[in-house]
C-alpha cells in the first residue's frame, strides 16, 4: 500500500494560494506523471511490436475497467448533492448510458484494433499480477482515505491531455493499423480537462489546512506511483528482461 509522508510542519505553515496549489500539483506531474516512462518513450518512437502493443492494450483495460468503480466509490462517499451531480458524469462517460458508448466500450475497441479477442480482454485473460496489485491499490486510496484525498487522486487528469494528443498522433504515425480504435483518446480530449477542473477547485476549496494540501499532493504523487507501477510491470514482462509470470499474456513467437 502507498505510504503517505506529510511534514509535521505543514500543520502551521501558510495555506498555499491557488496559483501555488497548482504549481505543486503541476511540478508533481513533471516529475512523476508516466509520459516518461520508458515504456511510453519506446511507442511514441514506434518501437514496440504488436505483441507489446496488445500487452499494453491488455493490460491498460483493467485499468479501465475499474475507473467507474472507483468513481462509484468517490460518489457514494460525497455527502453533497451537488458534488454527486458533478462526480456521477465520470461514471456515465465510462459505462456509457442508453444513448451512447463509454468508455470502458471503446477501449475494448482499440483491443480489437490490435488483434485482440474483446471477450478474452473483458474477461482479464492473461492481465499481469502486477497490473491487478496497483489497480487495486487504486481502489484502496478512495475507500480508505479521505474523500479530499480520493478526489486529489483523480488529478493526473491534469496532465493527461497532453500525453493523449502525443499518443494519438504517435500511434497514427508509427501503428496505422490502430487508427480505427482511438476513439477512446479522442473523447478523453474533452472529458478529461472538464474533470481535472472541476476536480482541482474541489480539492483546493475544501483542504482547510496546510496539512490537508499536503496529504492531497501526495494522494496525487501515489496516483502517478500507481500508473508508472503498471508500465514498469509490462516493460519488465514484455520488453527487458522480457519475464512474463505464469498465466499472462504471451506474444506471438514468444
Amino acid at each position: 500500500m502507498a505510504v503517505r509522508t506529510v511534514e509535521r510542519s505543514s500543520d502551521t505553515e501558510p495555506l498555499l494560494s491557488f496559483e501555488e496549489f497548482h504549481a505543486r500539483l503541476r511540478a508533481v506531474g513533471e516529475e512523476r506523471y508516466h509520459h516518461q516512462h520508458p515504456f511510453h518513450l519506446l511507442m511514441h518512437e514506434g518501437r514496440l511490436s504488436r505483441g507489446q502493443l496488445q500487452a499494453w492494450a491488455l493490460n491498460r483495460y483493467y485499468y479501465q475497467s475499474v475507473i467507474p468503480i472507483k468513481d462509484s466509490i468517490i460518489l457514494s462517499r460525497g455527502p453533497d448533492p451537488a458534488f454527486r451531480r458533478a462526480w456521477r458524469k465520470r461514471i456515465v462517460d465510462h459505462d456509457g448510458d442508453s444513448t451512447s458508448e463509454g468508455g470502458i466500450q471503446r477501449w475494448l475497441k482499440l483491443a480489437e484494433a490490435a488483434g485482440l479477442n474483446a471477450e478474452q480482454v473483458h474477461a482479464g485473460t492473461g492481465i499481469l499480477p502486477a497490473t491487478r496489485f496497483a489497480v487495486n491499490e487504486y481502489l484502496n486510496i478512495v475507500r480508505s482515505r479521505s474523500l479530499l484525498e480520493a478526489v486529489a487522486s483523480s488529478l493526473t487528469e491534469l496532465f493527461s491531455r497532453d500525453l493523449i494528443s502525443l499518443r494519438m498522433e504517435k500511434l497514427r504515425q508509427h501503428y496505422p493499423w490502430l487508427s480505427g480504435g482511438l476513439d477512446y483518446f479522442e473523447a478523453r480530449l474533452t472529458q478529461a480537462p472538464e474533470d481535472a477542473h472541476f476536480a482541482v477547485n474541489y480539492v483546493y476549496e475544501n483542504a482547510k489546512t496546510r496539512a490537508e494540501q499536503e496529504l492531497a499532493i501526495q494522494a496525487l504523487r501515489d496516483k502517478c506511483d500507481i500508473l508508472w507501477a503498471q508500465l514498469d510491470a509490462l516493460y519488465f514482462a514484455y520488453v527487458q528482461p522480457g519475464w512474463s509470470p505464469p498465466g499472462a499474456f504471451r506474444m506471438e513467437g514468444k
